[in-house]
């Protein structure tokens, strides 16, 4: 397949891996705009130039070099071990992606071998990984999965030769600086409190009883909605908090409580100012804020 000087030439090169960013980037609706602007080196599930055999073969160089998975030395790609082929392939990449939380700080897979599994860069929040010395080249795109949006935008960026500002993870501010609070529909009853007791209704806020985490993750999620219609949060399911080093966190449907307050309050907030607000806000109730806001019955 002969190549287009043209079009940015990207290697997709995957861990240990679910394949969730694979499958999520395929549901990007701008997904067929981006191919005409790419060429894939390699990908696991689209046309592209080499096998994954012949990737490891030749090792080529890149403009884009994507990271899905976690990262494991002795992991073998096409009889090839991690720690020969990553190195090599990101040596001759102009840029890196850490795609996922797995890429980019070890995620769920490290749970099964804490000392040996890491993402790339970063190891939980450490700078740990194999490409630590290449970090001033790596973009970190964490979630599980990454938003498609997130990627495309990322891919445009360089494309179009501008720079990324981004955090101390390397996450790009443009889609990091927020907090996946922000922007969520429930943020009135946050305020004043009034919680939600199940999952899957529009009332009430999931972080009190349901162990919400979008007071502390950072994410654009409740900006750039999935399929651009929703979140996690608008269909009635907490925040996982997959974007931040301590992904997954045990027991994710709980908010672990000294005397019914929160062990951890909302990011960048003083405790006492918030426990003083709190205080103030349980003690009005609300009728609007505690019927349905659409009652079937009605």
């Amino acid at each position: 397949m002969p190549s287009n000087p043209a079009k940015l030439k990207i290697i997709w090169l995957q861990g240990i891996t679910c394949n969730g960013n694979t499958h999520s980037f395929l549901n990007d609706p701008s997904l067929g705009r981006l191919l005409e602007s790419v060429e894939f080196i390699h990908h696991p599930l689209l046309a592209c130039t080499l096998n994954l055999s012949e990737l490891v073969e030749h090792l080529p160089a890149s403009d884009i070099l994507i990271i899905e998975g976690s990262y494991k030395a002795d992991f073998e790609r096409a009889y090839r071990r991690m720690d020969s082929v990553l190195p090599a392939l990101a040596a001759k990449a102009e840029h890196i992606v850490s795609l996922g939380s797995c890429a980019s700080f070890g995620g769920i897979f490290k749970e099964a071998d804490p000392e040996r599994i890491s993402g790339i860069v970063f190891d939980r929040e450490k700078a740990l990984g194999p490409l630590a010395e290449m970090m001033p080249k790596v973009i970190t795109l964490s979630g599980c999965p990454v938003h498609p949006k997130w990627l495309t935008f990322v891919i445009d960026m360089i494309r179009a030769g501008k720079a990324i500002s981004v955090d101390e993870f390397r996450r790009p501010k443009e889609l990091y600086a927020y907090l996946v609070h922000n922007g969520c529909l429930r943020n009135e009853y946050f305020e004043w409190k009034v919680d939600s007791d199940r999952f899957g209704t529009k009332e009430g806020c999931l972080f009190y009883a349901q162990g919400c985490q979008a007071p502390f993750t950072h994410g654009s999620c409740n900006k750039i909605l999935w399929n651009e219609v929703s979140s996690k949060t608008r269909s009635g399911t907490p925040c996982f908090g997959c974007t931040e080093p301590s992904f997954p966190k045990r027991e994710l449907f709980s908010t672990k409580t000294y005397m019914s307050i929160p062990a951890e309050v909302p990011l960048g907030v003083p405790k006492r100012s918030y426990l003083a607000l709190t205080g103030a806000a349980k003690s009005f109730h609300i009728k609007r804020l505690e019927e349905r806001l659409i009652d079937d019955n009605a």
